[in-house]
């Protein structure tokens, strides 16, 4: 460890993480009541995030009335205010107690997937549960996951130290090389296409019957690594039972000549799970732009709704 880590401009940092480091000492109903706690403080700071929320439901679930759609925001505000004590169950929590939490249904589809020795692209979605979901699937093989870096140095050490703890490894999200590597070497890598993206390879891809700049890059990794391609999600139960991961057999016909249409299947399993479980999907994210100057602006500051 570097000793400029200990300097005093990170000690909040690691004030922070002791502090993060303490709730996992706590019942899990009362890690409960503490997160969905912070999620009602959060809701009710004045966040740009409500707004995206709100706009989000709005327009991905137009079926539901005013009442209907407060009562999904407020949720899930409760579940971003999980997902702050989930981050260091995920990180700190023993593998006894993760076993005890985490129910996990289709392990053999992973082990079979990686018997064939070609790797298993893990394919999942944005949801409040992702340090959790990653931990899942860690406990079945040893998983590369995709990550942004943070420019602060500690978080930066601590984030690598904890995410290797228990089988999982971390791959700079533009390190394609190393993600395509860790697929031909047999292991299983956790990726999450979709959010909206801009970049070269981007298509305008429907979600929630919505076109939106969309990361079409599945296909080419299953087509260039043979790799085959597993949906899975993360569920967080009613009350405190706890978790359930499903992972599904390998999509088959997958992939296509059709990149737009492939990422389009998948859009549809994330929308089924979404309908499952509305709150727990991360409608803070920005996720309806496009790739051309005549796409409307569906983020842009009006008036305050009533939701």
């Amino acid at each position: 460890m570097r000793l400029r880590l200990f300097a005093p401009r990170y000690w909040p940092t690691w004030i922070g993480l002791g502090l993060l480091r303490l709730l996992v000492l706590l019942p899990f109903p009362v890690l409960c009541l503490v997160g969905r706690g912070l999620g009602a403080v959060m809701r009710r700071l004045p966040l740009r995030f409500a707004a995206i929320a709100r706009r989000n439901i709005e327009m991905c679930l137009p079926e539901l009335d005013a009442a209907a759609r407060k009562r999904l925001l407020a949720e899930h505000f409760a579940s971003l205010g999980m997902a702050l004590v989930e981050t260091p169950l995920a990180w700190w929590g023993t593998p006894a107690r993760m076993a005890r939490l985490i129910r996990i249904e289709g392990a053999e589809h992973v082990h079979a997937a990686l018997a064939r020795g070609r790797g298993a692209l893990l394919l999942t979605g944005h949801f409040t549960l992702l340090e959790l979901a990653g931990r899942a699937v860690a406990s079945i093989s040893r998983t590369g996951f995709l990550y942004r870096p943070p420019k602060n140095e500690v978080l930066a050490y601590v984030l690598g130290r904890l995410r290797s703890r228990y089988g999982g490894h971390a791959i700079p999200r533009d390190d394609i090389r190393a993600f395509i590597s860790a697929l031909k070497g047999n292991e299983a890598v956790w990726y999450a296409p979709d959010q909206s993206f801009r970049k070269k390879g981007a298509q305008m891809v429907p979600m929630f019957g919505i076109p939106a700049a969309t990361n079409t890059f599945t296909s080419r990794l299953a087509q260039m690594t043979g790799a085959p391609v597993l949906p899975y999600f993360l569920q967080r139960l009613p009350g405190s039972q706890g978790y359930l991961t499903t992972i599904y057999p390998p999509l088959e016909d997958f992939p296509t000549d059709d990149p737009a249409a492939d990422a389009e299947r998948f859009n549809h399993m994330i929308e089924a799970q979404v309908r499952r479980a509305p709150e727990q999907y991360l409608w803070i994210h920005r996720r309806f732009k496009g790739l051309s100057e005549d796409y409307p602006d569906f983020y842009a500051p009006e008036a305050p709704r009533q939701v």
